[in-house]
């Protein structure tokens, strides 16, 4: 039996998952029966072609090389995020997005397409990349869902609406191509949260753009009125707590992966969290990966290590 976990994110998280990454190899005996990291996913910023939402900051040619040689020598692959649905044909030559493409074009490495503009041209020009269909689609149609698992990608992530539906699940065709995300922090049946995508496509454009024109000067919402709507979205779901997302109606337990979606034919899962904080990770991942005898135990080991390399202070 493989559960595959698709975890963020290899740039702002990098050294937590290595930490992470290693405790799982190291010491498997914490973890349920069958828990594999299927890929780290996110993006090096400042990526145009994000999407989902606003990463920003700057990392260069030396970090994204070290991270896809160290991350990769692991056997893991880096998934990219380029799900940013406002993008110009101008933006498929993004110089630094097409350079990280370059460096991580070595078979094993992956993408998360959302606009077909920029599906055609990494198809084109990067047919190495596995591509995976964005949940970002906002495909809460049953047809349009299976219809979507027919065609040629490695892996269609599953809106959330379909969660817990599992008459829909049931039906679905190609069931290992599923990506199921199980700890969204979006509310149920949200009619916004397409617009949502756009508004973020539009914001990273928008950063790139005023990164290229005024590098030395910090980036003003208020300053660029074409992506100031994005306040008025005031969207409070992304401020739950690791505790409060288990009481959402489209929450999956781990106990229900293994019991029900398993069983059902799915093993591949999405955990939430690009923008969270180093809490909301630890709790999460030994929520859903950490034997429940072995969770507290397993949290502390964890702790210990990440503090031991640096990546959180606890004295």
């Amino acid at each position: 039996m493989k559960v595959r976990f698709h975890l963020p994110s290899f740039a702002n998280h990098y050294r937590f998952n290595m930490v992470f990454a290693n405790m799982l190899k190291n010491c498997p005996e914490f973890f349920r029966e069958g828990v594999e990291i299927a890929s780290f996913y996110g993006v090096f910023p400042p990526s145009v072609w994000n999407g989902g939402r606003v990463i920003q900051g700057r990392c260069d040619e030396e970090f994204v090389r070290n991270v896809i040689r160290n991350v990769n020598s692991m056997g893991i692959p880096l998934r990219f995020t380029f799900t940013n649905p406002a993008l110009r044909e101008e933006d498929l030559h993004d110089e630094f997005c097409n350079m990280v493409m370059r460096l991580a074009d070595n078979g094993l490495n992956e993408a998360i397409v959302n606009s077909p503009l920029l599906e055609d041209y990494i198809r084109t020009n990067y047919p190495n990349y596995k591509l995976t269909s964005s949940i970002c689609k906002r495909l809460d149609d049953e047809g349009a869902e299976a219809a979507e698992l027919e065609k040629d990608y490695h892996i269609v992530v599953l809106d959330y609406d379909f969660n817990n539906k599992f008459d829909i699940l049931e039906k679905l065709p190609n069931k290992e191509k599923c990506e199921i995300l199980v700890n969204t922090t979006c509310d149920p049946g949200c009619p916004r949260r397409k617009a949502h995508y756009k508004l973020i496509g539009e914001y990273m454009i928008c950063y790139n753009e005023h990164l290229k024109n005024h590098p030395d000067e910090p980036f003003d919402i208020d300053q660029h009125p074409e992506v100031s709507e994005n306040k008025l979205f005031n969207c409070k779901s992304m401020g739950k707590t690791a505790f409060q997302v288990r009481q959402m109606s489209n929450h999956i337990s781990p106990d229900a992966i293994w019991n029900k979606y398993v069983p059902m034919g799915f093993n591949q899962f999405k955990i939430e969290g690009r923008t969270a904080g180093n809490m909301f990770l630890i709790e999460t991942y030994m929520y859903y990966m950490a034997k429940p005898e072995c969770r507290d135990e397993a949290r502390l080991m964890f702790m210990y290590n990440l503090e031991k390399n640096g990546v959180i202070k606890i004295n």
